[in-house]
C-alpha cells in the first residue's frame, strides 16, 4: 500500500502556509495564529485518525479570513493529492456527534465532485470564539471541499457558537474518517471512475 502522505505549501500576499497531511495517523502540531481554530485543526485531526503539521502566517491585522480559507484550500489540496484516483477508499461516510447542547450531523461522498451544504444556525454567523469568526467555519469546509473534491453536508444546532463550532469539525472528522479507510482496490463507483 502506498504511503498516504502529502506536503502542500501556498504562498500569496496575505497568508504563507506550510502543511503535511498523513492518513495514516502521526504527529499533530498546529500553528496558525488563530488559537480556536488550532484547536479545531487538532481535533479535526485526531477524531479523523490523522497526522496534521500546519505552519501559517496570515494578515491577521485584517481579521482571520484569508488564513482560515487559505488553510482551507491546502488541507483540501493535500487530501485530495492523496487520494488521487481513490481507488480502494470505502468513498462516504457519515457521523453524528453531540457537544452538550450542540449537535452535528455529517454526510460525505469523496467524489472528486465539489460541493458544500451547510445548515448551521445563523444566529451564531457573527459570533467571536477567541480571536475566531464562528462564520469562518463554513469557508474552511467550503474551501477543503473544493480542494479535495468532497461533497459534503453539514447540519447542526445548538446555542453555544463553541459547541457548535466543535461538533462539526469532530462530526467531519468522523465522516472522513470512515469514507478515506482503505477497503479494496477498486474505484468505488459503478462508472469505474470517479
Amino acid at each position: 500500500m502506498k504511503t498516504r502522505i502529502a506536503t502542500v505549501r501556498r504562498h500569496t500576499k496575505e497568508t504563507e502556509i506550510e502543511l503535511i497531511l498523513s492518513l495514516e495517523c502521526g504527529e499533530i502540531n498546529v500553528d496558525t495564529g488563530i488559537g480556536f481554530f488550532d484547536h479545531m485543526l487538532c481535533a479535526l485531526a485526531y477524531h479523523a485518525g490523522f497526522g496534521l503539521v500546519v505552519s501559517a502566517k496570515g494578515d491577521l491585522r485584517v481579521d482571520g479570513h484569508h488564513t482560515v480559507e487559505d488553510v482551507g484550500i491546502v488541507w483540501g489540496q493535500a487530501l485530495g493529492r492523496i487520494l488521487g484516483d481513490r481507488a480502494g477508499i470505502a468513498r462516504f461516510g457519515q457521523a453524528r456527534v453531540p457537544m452538550d447542547e450542540a449537535l452535528a450531523d455529517a454526510a460525505l461522498d469523496v467524489s472528486g465532485r465539489p460541493y458544500l451544504r451547510y445548515d448551521v444556525p445563523d444566529a451564531h454567523a457573527q459570533v467571536k470564539i477567541g480571536a475566531y469568526d464562528a462564520c469562518l467555519t463554513e469557508e474552511f469546509w467550503r474551501a477543503a471541499c473544493q480542494g479535495a473534491g468532497l461533497t459534503l453536508h453539514i447540519a447542526a444546532y445548538g446555542s453555544n457558537a463553541h459547541h457548535i463550532a466543535e461538533a462539526v469539525f469532530k462530526a467531519c472528522a468522523r465522516a472522513l474518517r470512515q469514507a478515506v479507510r482503505m477497503e479494496g482496490a477498486g474505484i468505488p463507483s459503478t462508472k469505474g471512475v470517479l
